[in-house]
């Protein structure tokens, strides 16, 4: 069990570090370009790969806590190893995987929409609404605060996604605007991760520290609610709308 947790935290950190990277090239460089599709694409797939060795992390310890923790055994109870790094880590691992999923096909399917159903995309979102829900039991169940909001992400994620997924005539542009927030989605979710699981080893009091959270959740809303206005402000003008093939 420990070596294959060591080996997910390994693929874990290699993926990840080259996500939180890649993410700022399309974020503020010039939209549709080369560059934007060729480190959007090195994103997305990074993001994947993080979320499914997160999966495999958040697997191991709920297995085993204290196997996989030892540096906070006897200053953290196995049930709150459990929660933490276990539950929450779940939730958040498929957050990341289904937010990058579900961004990469809004704009590979900007045509034709619905594509966008197809099989994977529905489990996804079938697989983040019960890792929601065990968060939201979880939290109750133990009293653990936290697990609620991880919950509410995934519920609220969920919810917006089946909204646009089955929208019979999506208003124009609503493709670009869900890739974008399911994009720099992901990229809240994967800054969080590293900020606060990484911090757990070096400074634990802080790990969990609502305003260490609140960083790169503020940084992120303020980049959807920017670029979905920039969207909306440009398709109010332009007929017809871009080509997907622009940004796919």
């Amino acid at each position: 069990m420990h070596d294959a947790f060591r080996l997910f935290v390994a693929l874990h950190i290699a993926t990840g570090s080259i996500g939180l990277l890649a993410f700022w090239v399309p974020v503020v460089g010039r939209k549709g370009g080369d560059a934007h599709r060729r480190w959007g694409r090195v994103f997305t797939w990074s993001m994947l790969a993080t979320g499914a060795a997160a999966v495999g992390i958040s697997t191991c310890t709920i297995l085993d806590p204290l196997g996989t923790h030892p540096h906070l055994v006897g200053s953290h109870s196995e049930v709150w190893i459990r929660d933490v790094f276990g539950w929450m880590m779940l939730c958040l691992a498929v957050l990341t995987v289904n937010l990058a999923w579900y961004g990469w096909l809004c704009v590979k399917n900007a045509r034709d929409h619905r594509a966008n159903r197809e099989w994977r995309n529905l489990a996804l979102q079938a697989a983040l609404l019960a890792a929601a829900a065990n968060c939201a039991w979880q939290a109750w169940a133990t009293r653990m605060p936290l697990l609620y909001g991880v919950a509410v992400l995934g519920f609220a994620t969920v919810a917006t996604n089946l909204w646009f997924l089955y929208s019979p005539r999506p208003p124009p542009g609503m493709w670009l605007k869900e890739h974008v927030k399911a994009l720099v989605g992901a990229g809240i979710s994967v800054y969080t991760a590293f900020m606060a699981f990484g911090l757990v080893r070096t400074v634990p009091s802080l790990a969990l520290h609502p305003a260490l959270w609140a960083v790169p959740l503020t940084i992120g809303l303020g980049l959807i609610l920017y670029h979905r206005w920039d969207i909306g402000r440009k398709y109010a003008r332009t007929v017809p709308p871009p080509t997907a093939r622009a940004l796919s």
